[in-house]
């Protein structure tokens, strides 16, 4: 019975999850007072006459209605807790306190902020939500001051409500945002009034703000005193769990080699460290007569052991990983208090519920899933024990360690590996490899040496020394040709299957049943690719901010027509946003590579996917001396490059592409950028077409009506430089007669795109627009057209009042 109520209580939060809207909150307290009333019935009807089927069932149903409701509650309460859409935008004067850890970049600065008071610039009194997420950018006087975490500040701010990209697969920054109980994010603003002024150190009696304070010092003692930035990185995130610190190289090596579940602290590390701690403890207990009196040393070393675990786990970050184990943890230690000798799959099992008791959200996160499915196939894999014989000497206890060491990594290889793909849709294939080096030298050596570091500094240099050489290896294993395989973004029905036939491979059955689990992996490994049939194309306006970025797919050709902006120094929509989404639909080869001209909203992300994918060729605006020109693809192959003129034209699977814009030679005129924008319409076999047109001006729009006329005439039309006063002329809109025009913005742009008197032409002459801030990511198809953010609308997606299912489209709204 306590099986099937744990898994109604997950059942129900992760249905909770799937809901678009929440419902009235009075509607979630009924049905928990429901639920809680159904569960007390059953019980006391258990307790007299005995379980049943039918006492069961119902208990299950009120227990998944009753994680229902609270999940719901508290989703409600969360959201209520956004900024009002009034402060968007007005400057502010906030106090309150910095919590967790300060992030440094080489933009600036990032935290966390917890506001105590906030005044308007009219001197008015308001209300903010209780965390926000702050950037503190450098400018041109230097960067920001350095700030302690649980210092209390008062900062000149500027907030908008949560939003992030959206698109079809990759990184949901709106639900990290929403998990974390952020209810605005904002930048510290530079020229401001008021200056910021540091108000007070963290408070001695708050061993939160202690404890924030104490893992700052340490992190940034691991980063001083670790080595090189690469090295120095990976010792912060064993140390306090600030993953942060690993630059990008180093996450990208890390996930070609399967060795990033590691670089952070895992159940692993923190069940040795229980283990050392408790035998210590257990050791230092026996040196006393009155304390083994007073309570029996087992005892005492198995909660010293969990008390020690639960601070380190706490000194980590207190992430999913962390949390199961330190729940199992206390849940085995109980039980063997209790006498009690439960299963471990169902401690496993009641550990989860209990992480999502606390955090229904974490059900999301994919470190939830990964951490309690290897435990769950570890322990399920584990042969049967036999009756003990002999001791075993101390060599076949040795080679008993390493061969029960070889098994657990290759169960875990095999059985997370469909997770794995379904998750990330890449998997390592030298992870195995890898990991047969880096568990053990990670587990028993530097991890070990780094968490020495916090009571003796100097060691942290001891494990830099001995982490480079690991690093040098991987550096090496991923090196090797086909180090990653990557498949498209499955089914839900192929997901499952393959999920099962993993599990199948794993666990203790006859060979001939394992064997048939290989089969149920082949639709995960092998996805069906969806193409448009040849005559057709599909375009997806990818969500890039303030950005522009189209895929054109016909039926064995891709083309990509910019690759978006580049959001700071070791950040681009290419790495951040394209590649993710390229993987997930099954790209493996950009036919044309289009980069419109030289501005960083449009040629940002290009380094990013020239290094990642190959490209036939690379087609552009830029000027003749711009570095991308010669640029090379994976391998140090050299990408070939045309000059984007007027007038090319070719023809893929009964799909015809033809450069509209610039004239040949017009660089000898010193035009500017966007006056060099690289405009390519489309036109499949039934007329349907699509105008691609950079950031071109009034300029270049009259000579493209004058010069062509009627044969502007496009049924979608990207909106020219996202919607500036420059562009979008009556006389151009006229020309091009779209059905629907897409605007390529970000939310709440810093250059008001699209500009109000811009979308009231496009209002007046009867053109509805898409924004990608609204939108999401825009796809159309020959079944029709649709907003990424309706598709996937959860009730913490930020949402437009105008958002419409049919279509999708976006009527002109500021």
């Amino acid at each position: 019975m306590i099986v099937a109520v744990a898994l109604a209580w997950l059942a129900g939060c992760a249905l909770q999850l799937q809901q678009a809207e929440l419902w009235a909150q009075g509607v979630y307290l009924a049905q928990g007072l429901a639920a809680a009333l159904v569960l007390a019935v059953s019980a006391w009807r258990a307790g007299r006459h005995g379980g049943g089927l039918a006492l069961l069932l119902a208990a299950c149903v009120a227990t998944g209605a009753l994680a229902w409701a609270q999940a719901g509650l508290r989703g409600g309460a969360r959201v209520a807790l956004t900024l009002p859409a009034a402060l968007e935008g007005r400057d502010l004067i906030v106090s309150g306190r910095i919590i967790r850890l300060p992030q440094v970049d080489a933009e600036g600065l990032h935290f966390l902020f917890a506001p105590d008071a906030a005044r308007s610039a009219d001197n008015q009194a308001v209300t903010l939500p209780p965390r926000l997420w702050l950037a503190w950018p450098r400018d041109g006087a230097g960067p920001p001051p350095r700030v302690l975490a649980g210092e209390r500040w008062q900062l000149p701010l500027r907030l908008k409500r949560p939003h992030g990209v959206l698109n079809p697969e990759g990184f949901d920054a709106e639900l990290w945002l929403f998990e974390q109980g952020i209810g605005a994010v904002g930048s510290v603003r530079a020229a401001a009034p008021t200056d910021p002024q540091r108000l007070d150190h963290p408070r001695w009696w708050r061993p939160d703000e202690q404890l924030d304070a104490a893992r700052q010092r340490w992190r940034d003692a691991a980063l001083l005193q670790g080595g090189g930035p690469d090295v120095a990185g990976v010792l912060a995130a064993l140390t306090v769990g600030d993953q942060s610190a690993i630059d990008s190289p180093g996450w990208a090596l890390f996930r070609q080699t399967g060795v990033a579940h590691l670089m952070s602290i895992s159940g692993l590390h923190i069940t040795l460290f229980a283990w050392l701690a408790g035998g210590l403890i257990g050791r230092l207990w026996r040196q006393s007569h009155h304390l083994m009196l007073a309570w029996p040393t087992p005892y005492a070393a198995r909660w010293g052991g969990v008390l020690l675990a639960t601070g380190y786990a706490l000194v980590a970050g207190w992430g999913v990983p962390a949390q199961r184990t330190v729940w199992m943890l206390a849940l085995t230690v109980g039980l063997q208090q209790l006498g009690l000798h439960w299963p471990p799959l169902l401690v496993c099992l009641l550990a989860g519920a209990a992480v999502v008791a606390l955090d229904p959200w974490a059900l999301l996160q994919p470190g939830f899933w990964l951490s309690f499915v290897a435990v769950a196939l570890l322990i399920a894999s584990h042969p049967p024990q036999v009756e003990a014989g002999p001791s075993p000497s101390r060599r076949e206890q040795v080679i008993a360690l390493l061969r029960s060491a070889l098994r657990q990594q290759i169960v875990a290889t095999l059985a997370l590996a469909p997770l794995t793909l379904l998750l990330f849709q890449q998997i390592s294939l030298i992870g195995f490899v890898a990991n047969l080096v880096a568990v053990p030298w990670i587990t028993l050596v530097v991890t070990p040496l780094a968490l020495a570091g916090l009571v003796l500094p100097p060691l942290w240099w001891l494990a830099g020394w001995a982490l480079q050489p690991l690093l040098t290896v991987l550096g090496w294993l991923g090196q090797v040709p086909m180090a990653v395989w990557t498949v498209p973004a499955a089914p839900a029905w192929a997901a499952a299957l393959g999920l099962l036939g993993g599990a199948l491979l794993v666990l203790p059955l006859p060979w001939r049943a394992r064997l048939a689990g290989l089969p149920l992996l082949l639709p995960l490994l092998w996805p069906a690719i969806q193409r448009p049939a040849p005559g057709h194309f599909e375009l997806l306006a990818a969500d890039v901010g303030q950005g522009s970025a189209i895929l054109v797919r016909t039926a064995t050709h891709l083309m990509l027509h910019d690759t978006g902006p580049r959001y700071g120094q070791d950040n681009d929509a290419g790495q951040r946003v394209l590649l993710p989404l390229l993987r997930a639909r099954g790209e493996t080869r950009i036919d044309s590579l289009v980069v419109s001209h030289r501005d960083t909203d449009h040629v940002g992300g290009a380094p990013a996917i020239l290094a990642a994918l190959p490209v036939g060729e690379l087609r552009t605006g830029l000027e003749p001396n711009h570095p991308l020109r010669e640029s090379t693809g994976p391998g140090d192959r050299p990408v070939p490059h045309v000059d984007c003129e007027a007038g090319q034209t070719w023809q893929w699977d009964g799909v015809r592409f033809e450069v509209l814009h610039p004239p040949a030679h017009t660089w000898q005129h010193g035009l500017k950028p966007n006056a060099m924008s690289c405009v390519v319409r489309v036109q499949d076999a039934s007329g349907h077409s699509v105008l691609l047109t950079g950031d071109i001006e009034t300029e270049q729009e009259k000579a493209l009506v004058e010069r062509l006329g009627p044969r502007l005439k496009s049924d979608i039309l990207l909106v020219p430089h996202h919607g500036s006063q420059t562009s979008s002329t009556a006389a151009f809109l006229a020309a091009v007669q779209p059905k629907v025009a897409v605007a390529q913005v970000g939310y709440r742009s810093r250059f008001g795109h699209p500009h109000p008197a811009v979308l009231a032409r496009y209002a007046a002459a009867g053109i509805p627009v898409v924004r990608t801030d609204h939108c999401g990511a825009w796809i159309q198809q020959d079944a029709g057209a649709w907003c990424t953010r309706f598709v996937r609308r959860r009730y913490w997606h930020w949402q437009a009042p105008a958002l419409s299912p049919a279509g999708g489209a976006v009527v002109a709204s500021p």
